[in-house]
């Protein structure tokens, strides 16, 4: 389902009001400035679903914004955002960084922390806003949650935009399994982008290990220690330090692994449910519906796209970091 907003359609005297009003809906609350006579001005927003992950597609005319401390302090429920500038030039503000984008150049911003922006042209931007639990569905995702700008002539930062192009202009044709496919392959690709010029720290390498061995049944502290040349109690310590545990990023992996394949396949919840380490179905379903907010089986039926961890995360991430 698509929401547009085309602000032709707001008297010239509430424009201004209703831009801020709009930006504060689909990205996040933040005071917002008209850069030419509100008279001539021209903005439209369109927002669909990914499952729980939000498409937004802006096409403005020159304006500016700023998200202070205070606003950034009332964010609900965190969330990131992932912006590609399509046209036009826009210069953002992040903490310490500035940068001026533009066409194909990507700036991912946190919800909860302030920022400025100015449109200097007229300009066309995508923005993918991620709620952070669909970060424990990629490996490495706890990492992600930071604000950055990354290089869009990079080789993994010009797949993902790409790829957010394609889905731009088939979304409306997908399905409730394909949608679910969809959702993995952007976020797959936006953490390839997001982590290509990281090195391989030793949290990131046993995690690339768990994901190699997932299907295994081995993936036990004891298994990775020996793998990486480290005791038991150095990894449980690199997984503490980044807030999590061995156990806890395995269980979240497999689940992601399963509902892909209940999502993609026709094989029997049961040996789904096997194949990624549960031992029964009614295991397996307990712990699926913990994290997704629906059973395997409503997955299945098509239920679980907008399902109820769905919706709560649709409205925590109704909106964006100054940067549309």
């Amino acid at each position: 389902m698509a929401d547009f907003h085309d602000l032709t359609a707001v008297p010239a005297a509430q424009r201004e009001a209703g831009l801020e009003e709009l930006v504060a809906e689909t990205h996040v609350d933040m005071a917002v400035r008209l850069g030419r006579p509100a008279e001539s001005f021209r903005a439209s927003i369109r927002r669909r679903r990914i499952d729980d992950v939000v498409l937004v597609e802006t096409a403005c005319d020159p304006c500016s914004g700023r998200r202070g401390p205070r606003r950034a302090a009332r964010t609900g429920r965190p969330y990131l955002g992932v912006m590609v500038v399509r046209r036009g030039r826009e210069t953002v503000a992040l903490g310490d960084t500035t940068a001026d984008l533009r066409p194909g150049d990507v700036v991912v911003w946190r919800s909860d922390r302030p920022a400025r922006f100015e449109v200097h042209a007229p300009q066309r931007k995508q923005t993918l806003i991620i709620p952070v639990a669909a970060l424990a569905d990629v490996p490495g995702g706890h990492r992600l949650f930071r604000t950055v700008v990354l290089d869009g002539s990079a080789p993994a930062v010009r797949l993902f935009t790409g790829y957010l192009g394609v889905l731009s202009r088939t979304l409306d044709r997908l399905g409730p399994a394909e949608l679910v496919t969809a959702r993995s392959a952007a976020l797959d690709l936006f953490a390839a982008a997001a982590q290509h010029d990281s090195g391989p720290a030793p949290l990131a390498l046993m995690e690339a290990w768990i994901e190699r061995h997932l299907a295994s049944g081995e993936v036990t502290p004891a298994a990775i220690a020996a793998a990486h040349g480290m005791s038991v109690r150095s990894v449980y310590r690199v997984f503490a330090e980044a807030g999590t545990t061995v156990a806890a990023f395995v269980r979240e992996r497999r689940l992601a692994r399963a509902r892909r394949d209940l999502a993609t396949g026709a094989d029997p919840i049961a040996d789904i449910a096997l194949r990624w380490g549960f031992a029964d179905a009614s295991h397996f379903t307990r712990a699926f519906r913990a994290r997704y907010g629906c059973t395997p089986r409503d997955l299945r039926a098509g239920a679980g796209t907008n399902g109820p961890v769905a919706g709560r995360q649709m409205q925590a991430a109704g909106a964006v970091s100054g940067s549309g």
